[in-house]
């Protein structure tokens, strides 16, 4: 893969237990974040790298869609099927700004 995933994100993961949750995006609405060990495998499984060159999974929102970061770290929701550049929808320009939208548990 050609894509890396944003330092913020990877420390995130490292510092944090949670590994899922909601947003309040329309899109997107509910998040699970993919282990930090695992998401080169996930990537090859949903043929990303051959699909939608340019994007990296890292989460996914149980519907048929996933999470994306691009190779600038900005955030996308891409759909499973039908996977392609075009069909990107842009959620966040950064990691921090996607945390912004994570509903806190009460």
């Amino acid at each position: 893969m050609n894509v890396t995933l944003p330092q913020e994100y990877i420390e995130f993961l490292k510092s944090s237990d949670q590994l899922w949750g909601e947003t309040d995006y329309e899109l997107g609405e509910y998040f699970e974040l993919e282990p930090l060990d695992t998401i080169e495998k996930m990537n090859k499984d949903i043929g990303i790298v051959q699909a939608a060159p340019g994007f990296i999974a890292f989460a996914c929102d149980g519907g048929g869609e996933v999470f994306v970061f691009d190779e600038s770290g900005q955030i996308f929701i891409l759909p499973l099927i039908g996977m392609e550049p075009g069909a990107a929808v842009k959620l966040a320009s950064s990691w921090s700004e996607f945390e912004t939208h994570i509903a806190q548990s009460a």
